[in-house]
């Protein structure tokens, strides 16, 4: 593993997943050949997609000709988890023109280091709150939470089984994504050895 605090050891493209109070950069040599740092600035804008009022903004500095992006420790301390959408905005500096050149996503979570934090995902909550209703055991909170307007405690057993289905292949995507980001592969590749 490289030093991932090295400039030189940055990623060339945005990060999927980042993490409330990381450090974290990344470089676009793409558009740094096409956008001379010295003529261009290019900024990342991220707003959060439950329409709240949570913004992220990055703009790049000129790294060796090359176009880096720096979110500091102290400046993601204040980000709020969420699933973000983001657009990649080129800014021309002798006339403040600017072109959005590229959209994208980025979910931020939730730093587990934090004092009663929920790792669960909204798919492992649902599954849990559910699978509680179908043992019989769903506590107070269980009956606030709804699916299309319809209280989870007021499902017929067959609809209940359903959803808590629909949320399993959700979590098992997730943890597969998850697997296939760290490098550890795919659970449902066949291996042979021969």
């Amino acid at each position: 593993m490289n030093n991932i605090f090295d400039s030189s050891n940055a990623p060339i493209t945005e990060p999927e997943v980042f993490t409330v109070g990381d450090f974290g950069q990344w470089k676009r040599p793409d558009l740094s050949s096409v956008y001379s740092p010295d003529l261009y600035t290019l900024t990342y804008i991220a707003r959060v997609s439950s329409g709240g009022s949570s913004e992220i903004r990055v703009i790049a500095t000129n790294d060796n000709g090359v176009h880096l992006f720096t979110v500091t420790s102290a400046e993601s301390s204040s980000y709020v988890a969420g699933n973000y959408h983001w657009q990649l905005e080129v800014e021309q500096i002798s006339t403040g023109n600017r072109v959005v050149v590229q959209t994208g996503d980025v979910k931020i979570v939730v730093d587990l280091d934090e004092n009663n934090t929920n790792p669960a995902t909204h798919a492992e909550t649902m599954v849990a709150k559910i699978e509680s209703i179908l043992q019989g055991k769903a506590d107070s909170d269980v009956s606030s939470y709804s699916i299309a307007g319809r209280s989870l405690t007021k499902m017929a057993f067959n609809e209940l089984i359903e959803v808590r289905d629909y949320y399993r292949k959700e979590v098992v995507a997730e943890k597969t994504k998850n697997s296939i980001r760290n490098g550890k592969g795919n659970s449902s590749s066949i291996k042979v050895r021969f």
